[in-house]
Protein backbone atom coordinates (compact mmCIF):
# COMPACT_ATOMS: atom_id res chain seq x y z
CA UNK A 1 0.00 0.00 0.00
CA UNK A 2 1.55 3.51 -0.89
CA UNK A 3 1.65 6.31 1.18
CA UNK A 4 -1.46 7.71 -0.29
CA UNK A 5 -4.29 4.73 0.99
CA UNK A 6 -2.28 5.81 4.42
CA UNK A 7 -3.57 9.81 4.21
CA UNK A 8 -6.56 8.15 3.49
CA UNK A 9 -6.96 5.95 6.39
CA UNK A 10 -9.27 7.53 9.38
CA UNK A 11 -7.79 8.20 12.52
CA UNK A 12 -8.43 9.65 15.70
CA UNK A 13 -6.01 11.83 17.59
CA UNK A 14 -5.74 15.46 19.29
CA UNK A 15 -5.15 18.36 17.55
CA UNK A 16 -5.23 21.42 19.71
CA UNK A 17 -8.66 23.15 18.48
CA UNK A 18 -7.25 26.79 18.91
CA UNK A 19 -4.57 25.59 15.75
CA UNK A 20 -7.33 23.52 14.14
CA UNK A 21 -9.67 26.85 14.21
CA UNK A 22 -7.15 29.37 12.92
CA UNK A 23 -7.26 29.83 9.28
CA UNK A 24 -4.08 31.26 7.61
CA UNK A 25 -2.97 32.93 4.30
CA UNK A 26 0.34 32.16 3.91
CA UNK A 27 3.15 34.57 1.47
CA UNK A 28 2.80 34.09 -1.92
CA UNK A 29 5.79 31.81 -3.65
CA UNK A 30 7.77 32.48 -6.45
CA UNK A 31 8.52 35.99 -5.74
CA UNK A 32 12.39 35.89 -6.51
CA UNK A 33 12.04 36.72 -10.55
CA UNK A 34 9.61 39.60 -9.75
CA UNK A 35 10.21 43.24 -9.39
CA UNK A 36 8.81 42.98 -5.50
CA UNK A 37 6.63 46.15 -4.18
CA UNK A 38 3.91 43.74 -2.16
CA UNK A 39 5.83 42.89 1.07
CA UNK A 40 7.87 46.20 2.24
CA UNK A 41 11.05 44.48 1.53
CA UNK A 42 14.31 46.30 -0.26
CA UNK A 43 13.07 46.62 -3.84
CA UNK A 44 17.03 45.98 -4.37
CA UNK A 45 18.78 44.64 -1.30
CA UNK A 46 21.96 45.90 0.10
CA UNK A 47 25.45 46.64 -1.73
CA UNK A 48 26.97 43.43 -3.37
CA UNK A 49 30.28 44.39 -2.09
CA UNK A 50 28.93 44.50 1.73
CA UNK A 51 27.10 41.32 1.35
CA UNK A 52 29.95 39.60 -0.69
CA UNK A 53 32.28 40.58 2.41
CA UNK A 54 30.15 39.24 4.87
CA UNK A 55 29.64 36.39 2.97
CA UNK A 56 33.63 35.45 3.29
CA UNK A 57 33.34 35.13 7.00
CA UNK A 58 30.88 31.77 6.74
CA UNK A 59 33.43 28.80 7.00
CA UNK A 60 32.58 25.52 7.35
CA UNK A 61 33.93 26.17 11.10
CA UNK A 62 31.42 28.68 11.43
CA UNK A 63 28.34 26.47 10.52
CA UNK A 64 29.87 23.88 11.87
CA UNK A 65 28.87 25.67 15.45
CA UNK A 66 25.70 26.96 17.44
CA UNK A 67 24.75 30.46 17.27
CA UNK A 68 26.40 32.18 20.11
CA UNK A 69 24.23 35.81 20.50
CA UNK A 70 26.65 37.77 23.09
CA UNK A 71 28.26 39.08 20.99
CA UNK A 72 25.72 40.90 18.70
CA UNK A 73 23.60 41.72 21.54
CA UNK A 74 26.68 43.36 23.20
CA UNK A 75 26.70 45.58 19.98
CA UNK A 76 23.28 45.77 19.26
CA UNK A 77 22.37 46.98 23.19
CA UNK A 78 25.32 49.79 22.54
CA UNK A 79 24.08 50.60 18.99
CA UNK A 80 20.28 51.54 20.80
CA UNK A 81 21.85 52.66 23.85
CA UNK A 82 20.89 50.21 26.21
CA UNK A 83 22.38 47.56 28.22
CA UNK A 84 22.84 43.88 27.36
CA UNK A 85 20.14 43.05 29.81
CA UNK A 86 17.42 45.32 28.16
CA UNK A 87 17.80 43.29 24.89
CA UNK A 88 17.43 39.97 23.22
CA UNK A 89 17.46 38.74 19.70
CA UNK A 90 14.71 36.73 18.31
CA UNK A 91 13.74 34.55 14.80
CA UNK A 92 12.29 37.75 13.38
CA UNK A 93 10.20 40.35 15.40
CA UNK A 94 7.23 38.52 14.39
CA UNK A 95 8.64 35.39 16.83
CA UNK A 96 8.73 37.76 19.00
CA UNK A 97 5.61 38.61 19.38
CA UNK A 98 4.76 34.68 19.74
CA UNK A 99 7.13 34.61 22.74
CA UNK A 100 5.44 38.06 24.58
CA UNK A 101 1.88 36.50 24.05
CA UNK A 102 3.08 33.33 25.84
CA UNK A 103 4.18 35.19 28.32
CA UNK A 104 1.98 37.49 29.15
CA UNK A 105 -0.74 36.78 27.62
CA UNK A 106 -3.34 35.12 29.90
CA UNK A 107 -6.10 32.10 28.00
CA UNK A 108 -9.32 34.14 27.48
CA UNK A 109 -8.77 37.45 28.46
CA UNK A 110 -7.52 40.35 26.32
CA UNK A 111 -5.17 41.56 23.57
CA UNK A 112 -5.63 44.79 22.70
CA UNK A 113 -4.25 46.14 18.78
CA UNK A 114 -6.25 48.16 16.29
CA UNK A 115 -7.54 47.23 13.31
CA UNK A 116 -6.62 46.42 10.54
CA UNK A 117 -2.73 45.73 11.46
CA UNK A 118 -0.12 43.27 11.03
CA UNK A 119 -2.11 39.80 11.30
CA UNK A 120 0.67 38.00 13.21
CA UNK A 121 -1.06 39.62 16.53
CA UNK A 122 -4.66 38.27 15.84
CA UNK A 123 -3.22 34.82 14.48
CA UNK A 124 -1.07 34.07 17.07
CA UNK A 125 -4.07 35.26 19.54
CA UNK A 126 -5.79 32.50 17.61
CA UNK A 127 -3.13 30.03 18.49
CA UNK A 128 -2.80 30.70 22.14
CA UNK A 129 -6.44 30.86 22.55
CA UNK A 130 -6.61 34.39 23.89
CA UNK A 131 -9.29 36.91 23.01
CA UNK A 132 -7.91 39.54 20.20
CA UNK A 133 -9.51 42.74 20.68
CA UNK A 134 -9.79 45.21 17.62
CA UNK A 135 -10.30 48.68 17.43
CA UNK A 136 -11.26 49.70 14.21
CA UNK A 137 -10.14 52.53 12.53
CA UNK A 138 -12.38 55.93 11.06
CA UNK A 139 -13.10 55.78 7.72
CA UNK A 140 -10.79 58.59 6.56
CA UNK A 141 -8.30 56.17 8.22
CA UNK A 142 -7.48 57.75 11.76
CA UNK A 143 -8.06 56.20 14.52
CA UNK A 144 -9.20 57.38 18.04
CA UNK A 145 -7.10 57.14 21.30
CA UNK A 146 -9.75 57.33 23.38
CA UNK A 147 -11.64 54.29 21.55
CA UNK A 148 -7.95 52.38 22.59
CA UNK A 149 -7.94 53.90 25.82
CA UNK A 150 -11.58 52.31 26.10
CA UNK A 151 -10.87 48.84 25.08
CA UNK A 152 -8.08 48.65 28.11
CA UNK A 153 -10.26 47.47 30.93
CA UNK A 154 -8.96 44.80 33.62
CA UNK A 155 -9.65 41.43 31.55
CA UNK A 156 -6.66 43.09 28.87
CA UNK A 157 -3.49 41.35 29.28
CA UNK A 158 -1.56 43.21 26.47
CA UNK A 159 -2.14 46.32 24.48
CA UNK A 160 -0.21 46.52 20.84
CA UNK A 161 0.66 50.28 19.36
CA UNK A 162 2.30 50.00 15.78
CA UNK A 163 4.16 53.16 15.76
CA UNK A 164 3.55 53.45 12.39
CA UNK A 165 1.60 50.76 11.68
CA UNK A 166 1.20 48.67 8.88
CA UNK A 167 -0.73 48.65 6.50
CA UNK A 168 -2.74 52.26 7.42
CA UNK A 169 0.78 54.45 8.40
CA UNK A 170 -0.88 56.13 11.40
CA UNK A 171 1.75 57.13 14.27
CA UNK A 172 1.25 58.07 17.52
CA UNK A 173 1.78 61.61 19.56
CA UNK A 174 3.77 61.72 22.66
CA UNK A 175 1.06 62.47 24.64
CA UNK A 176 -1.58 60.08 23.10
CA UNK A 177 1.32 57.63 23.94
CA UNK A 178 1.03 58.68 27.82
CA UNK A 179 -2.26 57.89 27.83
CA UNK A 180 -2.42 54.53 26.85
CA UNK A 181 0.75 53.90 29.11
CA UNK A 182 -1.22 55.33 32.19
CA UNK A 183 -4.14 53.02 31.23
CA UNK A 184 -1.88 50.04 31.15
CA UNK A 185 -0.46 50.23 34.04
CA UNK A 186 -3.65 50.75 36.16
CA UNK A 187 -5.11 47.34 35.20
CA UNK A 188 -1.33 45.76 35.15
CA UNK A 189 -1.05 45.20 31.47
CA UNK A 190 1.92 44.73 29.12
CA UNK A 191 2.18 47.18 26.58
CA UNK A 192 4.05 46.28 23.41
CA UNK A 193 5.19 49.08 20.84
CA UNK A 194 6.09 47.62 17.34
CA UNK A 195 8.47 49.97 15.53
CA UNK A 196 9.12 47.44 12.75
CA UNK A 197 9.68 50.86 10.26
CA UNK A 198 11.87 52.47 12.73
CA UNK A 199 14.49 54.62 10.52
CA UNK A 200 11.68 55.02 8.00
CA UNK A 201 9.76 57.21 10.57
CA UNK A 202 12.48 58.14 13.55
CA UNK A 203 10.53 59.19 16.17
CA UNK A 204 10.36 56.21 19.05
CA UNK A 205 8.91 55.25 22.27
CA UNK A 206 12.43 53.10 23.38
CA UNK A 207 13.08 55.09 26.44
CA UNK A 208 10.17 54.28 27.90
CA UNK A 209 10.70 50.11 27.57
CA UNK A 210 14.28 51.34 29.22
CA UNK A 211 12.67 52.49 32.30
CA UNK A 212 9.25 52.06 32.55
CA UNK A 213 7.93 48.57 34.09
CA UNK A 214 5.65 47.08 31.10
CA UNK A 215 6.47 48.63 28.20
CA UNK A 216 8.38 46.20 25.25
CA UNK A 217 9.75 47.89 22.30
CA UNK A 218 9.90 45.60 18.96
CA UNK A 219 12.78 45.97 16.23
CA UNK A 220 13.81 44.37 13.21
CA UNK A 221 16.44 43.54 10.43
CA UNK A 222 13.88 42.88 7.81
CA UNK A 223 12.96 46.55 6.68
CA UNK A 224 15.85 49.05 6.83
CA UNK A 225 18.29 46.86 7.39
CA UNK A 226 17.38 44.45 4.81
CA UNK A 227 17.86 40.84 5.74
CA UNK A 228 14.51 39.79 5.79
CA UNK A 229 15.97 36.00 4.45
CA UNK A 230 18.20 36.21 7.74
CA UNK A 231 14.62 36.75 10.32
CA UNK A 232 16.45 38.38 12.98
CA UNK A 233 14.47 40.81 15.49
CA UNK A 234 15.12 42.14 19.37
CA UNK A 235 12.60 42.53 21.77
CA UNK A 236 13.86 45.59 23.91
CA UNK A 237 12.56 45.99 27.69
CA UNK A 238 13.19 46.31 31.54
CA UNK A 239 15.92 43.55 32.38
CA UNK A 240 12.79 41.54 34.42
CA UNK A 241 10.55 41.59 31.74
CA UNK A 242 14.14 40.46 29.16
CA UNK A 243 14.25 37.26 31.27
CA UNK A 244 11.32 36.38 31.40
CA UNK A 245 10.76 36.47 27.78
CA UNK A 246 14.42 34.61 27.96
CA UNK A 247 13.14 31.93 30.00
CA UNK A 248 10.29 30.88 27.17
CA UNK A 249 12.58 31.47 24.01
CA UNK A 250 14.03 28.59 22.15
CA UNK A 251 17.85 28.22 23.41
CA UNK A 252 18.95 29.04 19.40
CA UNK A 253 15.91 30.94 18.11
CA UNK A 254 18.52 33.07 15.68
CA UNK A 255 20.57 31.21 13.28
CA UNK A 256 24.79 32.52 13.02
CA UNK A 257 23.53 33.55 9.40
CA UNK A 258 21.73 36.37 10.77
CA UNK A 259 23.57 36.81 13.93
CA UNK A 260 26.76 37.93 11.78
CA UNK A 261 24.66 40.08 9.03
CA UNK A 262 23.72 41.94 12.20
CA UNK A 263 26.98 42.15 13.39
CA UNK A 264 28.66 43.84 10.42
CA UNK A 265 25.71 45.96 9.54
CA UNK A 266 26.12 47.48 13.21
CA UNK A 267 29.70 47.84 12.26
CA UNK A 268 29.23 49.28 8.89
CA UNK A 269 27.12 52.61 9.48
CA UNK A 270 27.60 54.12 6.59
CA UNK A 271 25.66 51.07 4.76
CA UNK A 272 22.42 51.86 6.52
CA UNK A 273 23.04 55.49 6.68
CA UNK A 274 23.39 55.29 2.66
CA UNK A 275 20.12 53.15 2.76
CA UNK A 276 17.84 55.49 4.65
CA UNK A 277 18.84 58.06 2.54
CA UNK A 278 18.43 55.89 -0.66
CA UNK A 279 15.02 54.98 0.89
CA UNK A 280 14.01 58.99 1.66
CA UNK A 281 14.59 60.02 -2.03
CA UNK A 282 12.81 57.35 -3.65
CA UNK A 283 9.96 57.40 -1.36
CA UNK A 284 9.64 61.66 -1.68
CA UNK A 285 10.24 60.61 -5.84
CA UNK A 286 7.19 58.46 -6.10
CA UNK A 287 5.03 60.76 -4.62
CA UNK A 288 5.83 64.10 -6.24
CA UNK A 289 5.22 61.96 -9.67
CA UNK A 290 1.84 60.40 -8.62
CA UNK A 291 0.20 63.77 -7.22
CA UNK A 292 1.75 65.29 -10.16
CA UNK A 293 -0.40 62.81 -12.55
CA UNK A 294 -3.35 63.70 -10.19
CA UNK A 295 -3.22 60.13 -7.97
CA UNK A 296 -4.05 60.51 -4.06
CA UNK A 297 -1.79 59.22 -2.64
CA UNK A 298 -0.15 58.70 1.15
CA UNK A 299 2.73 58.63 2.88
CA UNK A 300 2.78 55.79 5.37
CA UNK A 301 5.80 56.63 7.27
CA UNK A 302 7.47 53.18 7.05
CA UNK A 303 9.16 52.07 3.80
CA UNK A 304 5.73 51.93 2.03
CA UNK A 305 2.82 54.29 0.40
CA UNK A 306 -0.53 54.17 -0.46
CA UNK A 307 -2.07 54.68 -4.08
CA UNK A 308 -5.39 54.91 -5.11
CA UNK A 309 -6.18 53.58 -8.64
CA UNK A 310 -8.31 55.35 -10.91
CA UNK A 311 -9.47 51.95 -12.02
CA UNK A 312 -10.41 49.12 -9.45
CA UNK A 313 -7.49 48.33 -6.98
CA UNK A 314 -7.47 44.22 -6.87
CA UNK A 315 -7.40 44.51 -11.00
CA UNK A 316 -4.76 46.58 -11.19
CA UNK A 317 -2.98 44.59 -8.53
CA UNK A 318 -3.76 41.42 -10.85
CA UNK A 319 -2.98 42.87 -13.86
CA UNK A 320 0.73 44.33 -12.86
CA UNK A 321 1.35 40.64 -12.26
CA UNK A 322 -0.12 38.86 -14.64
CA UNK A 323 1.16 41.50 -17.64
CA UNK A 324 4.92 42.66 -16.25
CA UNK A 325 5.55 40.37 -13.13
CA UNK A 326 5.39 43.50 -10.44
CA UNK A 327 3.95 42.49 -7.34
CA UNK A 328 2.02 45.03 -4.80
CA UNK A 329 -0.55 44.25 -2.36
CA UNK A 330 -4.39 44.35 -2.36
CA UNK A 331 -7.29 44.46 0.04
CA UNK A 332 -10.37 43.23 0.04
CA UNK A 333 -11.80 45.12 3.45
CA UNK A 334 -14.25 48.00 3.12
CA UNK A 335 -11.46 50.42 4.41
CA UNK A 336 -8.59 50.00 2.21
CA UNK A 337 -10.29 48.07 -0.92
CA UNK A 338 -9.78 51.25 -3.16
CA UNK A 339 -6.14 51.18 -2.25
CA UNK A 340 -2.74 49.30 -3.32
CA UNK A 341 0.09 49.44 -1.11
CA UNK A 342 3.35 49.84 -2.69
CA UNK A 343 6.58 49.36 -0.94
CA UNK A 344 9.61 51.90 -1.59
CA UNK A 345 13.11 52.34 -2.59
CA UNK A 346 15.70 53.71 -4.64
CA UNK A 347 14.25 56.15 -7.43
CA UNK A 348 15.14 53.44 -9.90
CA UNK A 349 12.86 51.15 -8.09
CA UNK A 350 9.99 53.55 -8.07
CA UNK A 351 10.88 54.57 -11.92
CA UNK A 352 10.11 51.06 -12.87
CA UNK A 353 7.25 50.27 -11.11
CA UNK A 354 5.77 53.21 -12.20
CA UNK A 355 6.19 52.54 -15.90
CA UNK A 356 3.71 49.79 -15.31
CA UNK A 357 1.56 51.24 -12.89
CA UNK A 358 1.26 53.55 -15.54
CA UNK A 359 0.62 51.56 -18.13
CA UNK A 360 -2.24 49.18 -16.29
CA UNK A 361 -4.19 51.41 -14.72
CA UNK A 362 -4.08 54.45 -17.65
CA UNK A 363 -5.42 51.71 -20.11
Amino acid sequence: RGLGDVYKRQMKYYVNENIKNTVRVFPRQKRYNCLRYDMNENPEGLPKDFVDSVLKEITPEFLAIYPEPDKFLNKYANFIGAQYENVVATNGSDMAIRYILETFGEAGKSVVTVSPSFEMYWVNCNILGLKHKPVAYNDDLTINIENIINAIDLDTRIVVLLNPNNPVGNVYTEEEFRLVLKRTQEVGAILVVDEAYHYFYKNTFIDYALKEPNVIVLRTFSKMFSIAACRLGAAISNPQIIDYIKRGKLTFDVNSIALLFGERLLDHPEVYKELIQIQDEGKAYILANLKENGYECRDCRGNFIFIKPKHDALMVVKQLEEQYNVLAHGYSNALLKNYIRVSTGSIKSMEKFLKYFYLVDNK
